[in-house]
């Protein structure tokens, strides 16, 4: 049964406050969960199941990895983590308050970029005055060529 989503997403939440709404919905803050929440808050951007698992040191062995699926699971339906797709790999997992970004993504080396949902606002009213779709940038990246490939790809062409 999916967790009630229940009150905003924190806003740039420090780990006593994510600790705190779990608590407020009323479910326990286990050791797994909390080193979860711990290796997310140290994250420097998205992780993958695996890239938590790795870091969570001397807990990762009481910690498999169907246990990060489910207390990311568990986070993502309580609205404070969240993952996105990043290329072709696995997703990936990132605190809420930091996924209030939208990615571009390079399809040749595999770079990401975080940038600012503002930057895609005349994408998203383009989109949705062709269209009448509220389009959200969130859940997959934006797909192209970073600008050193790009400046590759130029420099390989016939002039």
């Amino acid at each position: 049964m999916p967790l009630a989503h229940s009150g905003p997403i924190l806003a740039a939440p420090d780990l006593d406050s994510v600790v705190r709404a779990v608590r407020a919905r009323g479910l326990r803050v286990t050791a797994a969960r909390r080193a979860v929440i711990e290796t997310l808050f140290v994250a420097a951007g998205p992780v993958s199941v695996e890239e938590i698992a790795s870091g969570l040191g001397g807990a990762r062995s009481t910690v498999d990895d169907a246990s990060v699926y489910g207390n990311l699971e568990t986070l993502e339906e309580l609205g404070l983590v969240r993952h996105v797709h990043l290329g072709h790999g696995p997703g990936k997992w990132t605190l809420a308050d930091r996924a209030r970004r939208e990615y571009l993504h390079c399809e040749r080396c595999g770079a990401s970029r975080a940038v600012e949902p503002s930057l895609l606002a005349p994408s998203r009213e383009a989109i949705r005055a062709a269209t009448g779709y509220e389009a959200r940038f969130t859940h997959f990246p934006i797909v192209g060529l970073c600008p050193q490939c790009a400046r590759e790809g130029r420099e390989g062409e016939p002039g």
